[in-house]
């Protein structure tokens, strides 16, 4: 499975092709416009969230509510694209806007210009925009379908919001009835109250969102090589997101500073099935999803537009010059959390499809319970004839 996203923060649209989707997956368009909803929601947002409202048009992949394991094709209209018109037309117009030169750190302005020598930074700025998320949450909707088909779910928690910090619950009726997607009410006040003082110092907040797969089947990913390793798979996945400077699975800064007889997760037999007394490796040991829940913590940068500019340079004419401002957010740390499910939604859907198969969803899910079936002590599977284990130390 792989998937691709095109189109700019202002132009007509965003677009996502994703193939190698098995037939026959039960598509909900309902479901995929809730996504894109809640990755519109939150406290700290900007204006543009006023303008649209991302709705998502399939063009292609799907029939009568099904896929038909062709490419599926995923369209989401930019509102706001007609009073951009002029800046953003594809063909030559006969008086261009001026172009953007003055430089934003932190962003990706002066890299992307120096890559592919671009004199207007506003050819960077669409491309590099966060609104392409857009796409790939849509992209992620139709990847948490088909984990669906196995009993695999995706959610996400706003765990920090600079410097308040949450225990995420994983309790979704509360944590999508906050504004800033925390399920502690009294946490959730006090990240609001730091949003709003950052915005009226002209400035911005970063946070820490954390996402969960339960329900992950065991094995997926391989410790053979180093690219088909999972854990790294999903690092790059997660980090690739706009503003992720950092993850880490389970504890694992914490775990750095302890003995290793207080970090691994003890094995044990619970209704003759392996299992684990405790999940601090997160779900992954070699590379390999070993049956718990895949839990990760990402880190998100403050936001690099600031209503208050940094001190830069003009890319023009070498001199200095405060930096760019564009219409921007405070905190988008609960909208990242929604980014977040989709990518790790869309690496677990990719792993499942490569080791069971991707033509259709009944064979898929008939695959995955027969292997199920056989994931227990060998002296304990059907026909093995072994004789009784108990729990293990």
């Amino acid at each position: 499975m792989r998937f691709l996203t095109s189109g700019e923060s202002h132009g007509q649209r965003l677009v996502a092709m994703l193939d190698g989707i098995p037939a026959g997956v039960p598509i909900d368009v309902a479901a995929i416009d809730r996504d894109l909803r809640r990755r519109q929601l939150g406290f700290g947002r900007g204006a543009r969230q006023k303008i649209e409202r991302d709705q998502v048009r399939i063009v292609g992949g799907v029939r009568h509510g099904r896929t038909t394991g062709g490419p599926v094709a995923l369209e989401v209209d930019n509102r706001d694209a007609p009073n951009w018109e002029r800046v953003m037309s594809v063909e030559p117009v006969a008086d261009p806007p001026a172009p953007v030169t003055r430089l934003r750190p932190g962003h990706a302005d002066l890299a992307g210009a120096l890559k592919f020598g671009h004199a207007d930074v506003r050819d960077v700025i669409e491309r590099s925009s966060a609104r392409e998320t857009a796409a790939r949450v849509a992209a992620g909707a139709i990847a948490k379908a088909v984990l669906a088909l196995v009993g695999t779910r995706v959610q996400s928690e706003v765990a920090v919001i600079g410097d308040v910090e949450s225990t995420p619950t994983w309790d979704d009726e509360k944590v999508e009835a906050s504004e800033v997607r925390c399920s502690d009410p009294g946490k959730s006040a006090a990240m609001i109250a730091a949003i709003t003082a950052a915005r009226d110092a002209g400035d911005t907040l970063g946070g820490i969102v954390a996402v969960r797969a339960t329900g992950v089947v065991p094995g997926l990913g391989s410790y053979a090589e180093w690219d088909r390793r999972l854990d790294g798979r999903i690092a790059q996945a997660l980090c690739s997101i706009q503003a992720a400077k950092g993850m880490e699975f389970g504890d694992a800064f914490a775990a750095a500073r302890e003995r290793g007889s207080a970090v691994h997760d003890p094995i044990v037999l619970r209704e003759g099935r392996f299992a684990r007394t405790r999940n601090r490796a997160g779900g992954l040991e070699g590379g390999v999803t070993n049956g718990n829940d895949i839990v990760c913590r990402i880190a998100f940068k403050p936001i690099s537009t600031l209503m208050k500019p940094l001190a830069s340079v003009d890319l023009a004419s070498g001199e200095a010059a405060p930096a760019h401002v564009e219409r921007s957010d405070v905190c988008v740390i609960p909208a990242a959390g929604v980014v977040a499910e989709a990518m790790l939604a869309l690496v677990l859907a990719e792993a499942l499809l490569e080791k069971f198969g991707t033509d259709d969803a009944e064979t898929l899910v008939a695959s995955v319970e027969r292997y199920r079936a056989r994931l227990r002590p060998l002296g304990t599977r059907p026909g093995a004839g072994g004789g009784d284990l108990t729990e293990m130390p």
